[in-house]
């Protein structure tokens, strides 16, 4: 028997030291949380995603009474990107979330369903997606969805 340790490296920060293109990108994502249709949870997630041409979409999370048949910011967003920039991969998502009347204090990380669909843009692409989760006090920069989903199932899997 043997045991495994899995290592995650995440880089904390605050947005003041983030370069001006990641601010942009977060301040996009921001910006989105306030498209959210979020009537039941009162949980607003944004999210904004820059391909390899520069081009920036956004998303924001839309819920609905059946809860299953709503979406989250990040699949919103990297799904737009996928079916109106096909040929541009993904190089950079940033998330906020707003609740109440601010956005929260810590980086809010994307779901399960959302890691799954984020790895899946990285392996569509064969290039790594830059993930910052951003907090009012703190901010995560992630260089890799594989760092929050390890042993992930993927293409391979299925060959």
């Amino acid at each position: 028997m043997k045991n495994i340790d899995i290592v995650t490296n995440i880089v904390v920060c605050n947005y003041t030291e983030l370069n001006e293109t990641q601010k942009n990108l977060v301040d996009q994502a921001k910006k989105a949380c306030k498209n959210a249709y979020a009537p039941y949870s009162h949980f607003s997630v944004g999210a904004a995603a820059m391909l390899d041409n520069g081009t920036i979409v956004t998303g924001s999370n839309q819920e609905n009474a059946a809860y299953p048949s709503g979406t989250c910011a990040e699949r919103t967003t990297l799904f737009y990107a996928g079916a109106q920039y096909p040929d541009n991969a993904v190089t950079m998502l940033a998330i906020a979330a707003y609740k109440g009347n601010a956005y929260t204090q810590t980086p809010t990380a994307p779901c399960g369903a959302c890691r799954q669909v984020i790895l899946e843009t990285e392996h569509r692409y064969n290039k790594p997606i830059e993930i910052i989760l951003y907090g009012e006090d703190k901010t995560y920069i992630i260089t890799s969805v594989e760092s929050l989903l390890p042993l992930c199932f993927g293409k391979t899997d299925l060959e």
